[in-house]
């Protein structure tokens, strides 16, 4: 990596780590330089704007989980059982504690949320969720995978959020995630017949 890379690399970490810490709006140029431990003008040089610094912190968000998602979606392309299932969804859901690398995702999608320069880069990341999804449901035998994989990731985002809010246990979102696999699609409602 050259010294250029390895100085942005280091404000795009600053910066996912503020923002894991203390929000969006904790971003600033002399806070990014500090935690990053460069000179503000090697802040300004490497991103122009706010926008900029942002959409950089969450592509490269998305490309770490993208590769890593994608890497354990293959991993699942062979025989997967229940219990297996449940070590995947609790090392996605990263049971072991919320740092500040778990909460930046929320704040970051939240952000695509109120600037739609952001928007496409978060669906990048919910694509490569989706997929891992949609191959454990495969494996474990759930009818329509691809259908129930949208809420799957929402049941896990959910339950992360809620255990991000109020410190319910990890084992709730894999219990939550056990009874989804579970679930068989409803029925076709029957055409009205005559009365």
């Amino acid at each position: 990596m050259s010294p250029a890379s390895d100085t942005r690399q280091r404000i795009i970490d600053a910066v996912l780590r503020i923002i894991g810490q203390d929000g969006v709006a904790a971003v600033t140029n002399r806070r990014i330089a500090k935690e990053a431990a460069v000179s503000l003008g090697s802040v300004t040089y490497h991103f122009a704007t706010q926008h900029e610094l942002l959409r950089e912190s969450l592509l490269h968000f998305v490309a770490e989980e993208t590769r890593h998602f994608t890497t354990l979606a293959d991993e699942c392309s062979e025989g997967l059982d229940i219990r297996q299932a449940a070590e995947v969804v609790a090392q996605v859901a990263g049971v072991n504690g919320f740092d500040s690398r778990h909460i930046a995702p929320f704040e970051l999608y939240v952000q695509a949320g109120r600037d739609e320069r952001l928007r496409t880069a978060a669906a990048e990341c919910f694509a490569a969720y989706d997929l891992l999804a949609a191959r454990i449901l495969t494996h474990l035998g759930v009818p329509d995978p691809e259908r129930l994989a949208g809420a799957a990731v929402a049941l896990v985002f959910g339950q992360q959020l809620r255990r991000l809010a109020t410190g319910a246990p990890a084992e709730d979102l894999v219990d939550a995630l056990l009874v989804l696999t579970r679930i068989s699609p409803a029925a076709p409602a029957a055409a009205p017949g005559p009365r």
